[in-house]
């Protein structure tokens, strides 16, 4: 049927096809015509935000809570603004449709307000960007942005819409959508045959083998297929700090986190003294390898690694087999493989819950003296695993907001309940991630921050008050940026920096003026009470709690681990 549509007309219309219900963003006057088009014609809900900043990491956490490419809209005047989120999501293989409005074409080269080469800009973090410069060409062209998003290696799609593109009209003759492609991954190509073979030759010949799972593997959902796999042949499962939940973390074959980010030393000891390593879905990059440094010397292993990402296989260490494919759809072949054509197989049961429950006992019940006037952050996460609801979902910083949870927190249901933004690590992440979460569940959400973060971020307080979701800000503030604090103390041996410092906030009362529900945590004894009372409350809530910066009571980073070691310094690991 041919309908003659006007560009912001053919936009909505697409997107609605493509079962998008939520944009997140932030007006503009290059956006004026899609509005009007859009209040009286979508029931797409907006999710206005203070900064584009913020619009750009809640859809990305959105995206990788609800399974679905998420749009991301924003007006030219803050299109650079944009790129923190675009980013991590481009690094963390999240597919976002981002849309930015634009002056008419080439009036950027008259110095129009606002004009710059906004395609030049994003193609280096999107998988593809172009711009729209016929409103026929839109369908063709949407269709294309949600399958280049959604397939291969997800990632985002830039596309530019000038503002004369929102009202001239066309005659649209090809108005549908490839359902598909509203969700990821879209397509679940099989690794090669005869590699999935050699693969399993490889595992069944090990003595002590190990698999690790990047987030790639939760990308896949490939949960059960990495537990058919484990079970069936008594191998553990560790994850790096993203790939959290991969599989339950209280399951007996499950390590838990490895690495630099909440690797605690059990678990990467066992990674290490491994003879075989099976990385499923990760880009083995530095924080999930401790600098490359985790598994000793390559020499001495033996390597696997799956992913879809061709780029990714091998790139780090060198393999006995790579394997090119889907996570879920390979893995549930090489146990289809093993089952059949090794059919009396049988190997020790593996359990060890025993290994985790002495490792977190001793950290849970070490009482280690806090400096003056904190509380430890160890009590805060013991508490929150015990109570979070199993519908809860957890935001974190990167820095001393996230090490304890990606160490302590325990994931009981495998998915995305643990969110941290490590493929890029900028600051201000957990509350527009937590934006986000809330938009894509039902649950409470739970965002861990910092202060050095949460400065970033404050005028988005009004964005969760005006929501009505039920979400909690923690903050753990010692009035420091505390990760370059520490890793200059612990690692360049400087004495004072001098650049990560600042002022204190009363930040209780900054959130009580945003209409939170605020408390602030003074002792041990009082965390408990005041997390229930915020969890059951359905508004916006604040905790602020005062804990040691990393260099005065070191967390679970190797490298700052073994520093404290020789300066006996408080740590733990």
């Amino acid at each position: 049927m041919t309908q003659t549509m006007n560009g912001a007309q053919v936009i909505l219309k697409m997107l609605e096809l493509h079962g998008v219900r939520h944009v997140f963003g932030l007006p503009g006057e290059t956006t004026i015509g899609w509005y009007k088009e859009w209040q009286e014609h979508s029931n797409i809900e907006y999710v206005l935000t203070r900064d584009e900043r913020t619009a750009s990491f809640a859809a990305e956490a959105y995206a990788k809570i609800t399974g679905r490419p998420c749009v991301l809209e924003a007006p030219s005047p803050g299109v650079t603004h944009c790129t923190p989120g675009i980013t991590e999501a481009y690094l963390s293989s999240v597919p976002v449709i981002y849309f930015s409005s634009d002056i008419p074409i080439n009036q950027d080269k008259k110095h129009g307000l606002t004009g710059v080469d906004q395609t030049a800009l994003y193609a280096a973090i999107c998988k593809e960007s172009f711009v729209l410069t016929k409103v026929a060409e839109i369908p063709f062209l949407l269709r294309r942005a949600f399958r280049v998003a959604t397939s291969g290696r997800p990632a985002p799609v830039h596309i530019r819409v000038p503002i004369n593109v929102f009202h001239e009209e066309a005659e649209i003759t090809d108005l549908y959508a490839e359902p598909e492609y509203q969700f990821f991954p879209a397509h679940r190509p099989v690794a090669d045959h005869s590699r999935i073979r050699a693969a399993i030759d490889v595992l069944l010949a090990a003595k002590k083998p190990v698999i690790v799972c990047g987030q790639g593997a939760l990308i896949s959902k490939a949960t059960q297929a990495v537990l058919d796999l484990a079970e069936l042949l008594q191998i553990p499962v560790g994850t790096t700090t993203p790939a959290k939940g991969v599989i339950p973390e209280t399951h007996p074959l499950s390590l838990r986190v490895i690495g630099a980010r909440g690797g605690m030393e059990y678990s990467n000891s066992y990674v290490r003294e491994a003879d075989t390593v099976f990385f499923i879905g990760s880009n083995t990059d530095s924080s999930g390898t401790d600098h490359w440094k985790l598994y000793g010397d390559p020499k001495t292993k033996t390597f696997l690694h799956l992913d879809i990402a061709e780029a990714h296989v091998g790139n780090n260490f060198p393999l006995k087999v790579g394997m090119v494919g889907d996570a879920r759809a390979t893995l549930e072949y090489m146990v289809e493989l093993i089952r059949a054509e090794h059919p009396g197989i049988t190997r020790d049961k593996i359990d060890l819950t025993d290994i985790k429950r002495t490792a977190l006992d001793a950290v849970f019940n070490s009482n280690m003296p806090m400096p003056e006037g904190t509380v430890s952050p160890v009590k805060l996460t013991q508490v929150l695993d015990r109570i979070l609801p199993p519908d809860a979902i957890v935001t974190a910083e990167p820095g001393v907001s996230a090490i304890y949870p990606s160490a302590l927190m325990s994931v009981r249901e495998a998915g995305r309940r643990y969110i941290t933004n490590y493929s890029m690590g900028s600051l201000g992440y957990s509350v527009p991630a937590g934006i986000g979460a809330a938009f894509a569940s039902n649950g409470p959400v739970i965002s861990f921050t910092g202060d050095g973060s949460l400065a970033f971020v404050l005028g988005d307080f009004e964005t969760i008050r005006r929501s009505g979701k039920n979400i909690t800000v923690i903050l753990t503030r010692n009035d420091t940026y505390g990760w370059i604090r520490g890793e200059a103390i612990l690692l360049d041996n400087v004495d004072a920096p001098w650049t990560t410092d600042f002022g204190a906030v009363d930040y209780v009362k900054v959130a009580e003026g945003f209409g939170f529900k605020a408390a602030r945590i003074t002792s041990a004894d009082q965390i408990e009470e005041v997390l229930s009372e915020a969890i059951a409350n359905p508004g916006a809530n604040f905790i602020e709690m005062m804990v040691p910066s990393q260099d005065k009571i070191v967390p679970f980073v190797p490298a700052w681990v073994r520093t404290a070691k020789e300066r006996k310094l408080p740590y733990f690991a």
